[in-house]
């Protein structure tokens, strides 16, 4: 099993100018890297960071998947992705970057309940709502019977 975050690094630079993207950004390669570090503790056989630049193809660092859009009647390969393999060797995609700092803040979760010490990562305060507004599903249907 093994995850690859695919992120964009002018972003996570703030090149681009959307302080609140670099920060959600900042936290998915922090939850990215605390995951590497721990990576045994939840299963993990490997855990990849790759930071790509306009100025380059950006191939995948080992699970051979890129996502694309399509912008102005053009095909454009994403800069943001994360794509986790499970043992059985499906391949999971998800682009949207609430449901990927969802996915990498509920691994560190699951590593925090394993081993002692803090292993938490300090999410911005953008990251940290987003999570918090994340439908999880966890609490099944609203209603608004008591």
């Amino acid at each position: 099993m093994q995850i690859e975050l695919r992120v964009c690094q002018h972003c996570l630079d703030g090149d681009h100018g959307n302080e609140k993207r670099t920060q959600v950004i900042n936290d998915m390669v922090d939850c990215a890297e605390r995951i590497k570090e721990y990576k045994e503790v939840i299963d993990l056989d490997a855990v990849h960071i790759r930071k790509v630049r306009e100025d380059e193809p950006g191939k995948p660092a080992s699970l051979p998947v890129v996502s694309a859009s399509i912008q102005e009647n053009q095909v454009v390969l994403n800069d943001l992705q994360l794509v986790t393999e499970g043992q059985d060797g499906n391949m999971l995609i998800y682009v949207d970057p609430q449901d990927i700092l969802t996915v990498l803040a509920g691994n560190v979760d699951e590593i925090s309940k394993a081993v002692p010490g803090d292993v938490t990562v300090d999410l911005s305060p953008t990251g940290a709502e987003m999570i918090s507004e994340a439908d999880l599903g966890a609490k099944g249907p609203q209603t608004d019977d008591p």
